[in-house]
């Protein structure tokens, strides 16, 4: 695993070494672009269309669009400037407990693991946090731009997500009639209350995968096999002439769960 940061917490007094991975990484299929006749792939040209010629890395600056068409330069340096003295600090400034921050504002996971010479710091900060029920919040510069996160504790391992900042994130007032809502009548909310119990059980990630990956990826083996690829059957859809009320789908929703929460029950009957 290929490290993407290398720094160190900031706890108080206490600076914990580490180094830090990315949590996640993509599974999807990926295509490239080819050229329909030749079948070879496409390269893409940084030009200017001014000058009316291509544009190597040497002769690109950054440049902030104040105006229409009008540009003002920042150099690597001058930014590299701004965050050489945070570039290697994760600051923690306080401790919260997980339910206080809203899920809208994660953004990336990563993990954090520590240096050689850190172990014990590390292992501290871990088992504190453990203890505590906390998470940390802290600030750093990450590729050149200031983030601010969160650090919990997984296990045993360091765990630190990065948070949108709050003016990044929109607000509801923007969507459409979710704050005009109709009226719901009791019935219909009981029975809604009813089916998301039914329905209910520890969510296990396992239990579900990509449908679509598969079907591409299967269809990529038999491209490569030289065979006819078969068509891969549509979804099933809901007729849209049957339209049911609301407490006619609930109802039948009830009807559906009932025989899986049958089984459960009866399963475990038999094993006690």
């Amino acid at each position: 695993m290929h490290s993407m940061w290398k720094g160190s917490i900031s706890f108080g007094l206490i600076n914990v070494p580490v180094r830090m991975f990315k949590a996640t990484e993509s599974q999807n299929v990926r295509f490239r672009q080819l050229h329909k006749v030749c079948k070879t792939p496409i390269q893409y040209h940084k030009t200017c269309p001014t000058c009316e010629v291509e544009v190597g890395t040497n002769d690109i600056v950054r440049g902030f669009e104040y105006a229409k068409g009008q540009f003002v330069v920042i150099e690597d340096e001058e930014l590299e400037a701004l965050t050489k003295a945070r570039s290697q600090t994760l600051d923690i400034v306080h401790f919260t407990q997980a339910h206080e921050i809203d899920p809208v504002y994660y953004d990336n996971t990563y993990y954090l693991a520590p240096e050689a010479n850190g172990r014990k710091a590390y292992t501290l900060l871990a088992e504190a946090l453990g203890k505590t029920d906390r998470i940390a919040v802290a600030t750093s510069v990450l590729r050149q731009n200031e983030s601010m996160a969160c650090i919990r504790m997984k296990d045993g391992v360091l765990i630190l997500q990065t948070l949108f900042w709050p003016d990044e994130i929109r607000q509801t007032g923007e969507l459409p009639f979710v704050h005009q809502p109709p009226e719901v009548s009791p019935d219909e909310l009981e029975m809604a209350e009813r089916l998301i119990e039914q329905l209910s059980k520890p969510f296990d990630p396992a239990a579900f995968h990509d449908e679509r990956r598969e079907q591409v990826q299967k269809l990529v083996e038999q491209k490569l096999e030289h065979a006819n690829p078969e068509e891969l059957a549509p979804a099933a859809t809901t007729p849209a002439a049957d339209v049911i009320s609301l407490m006619d789908a609930l109802q039948k929703s009830l009807k559906m769960a009932e025989p899986a929460v049958k089984r459960k029950r009866t399963s475990r009957k038999k094993s006690s």
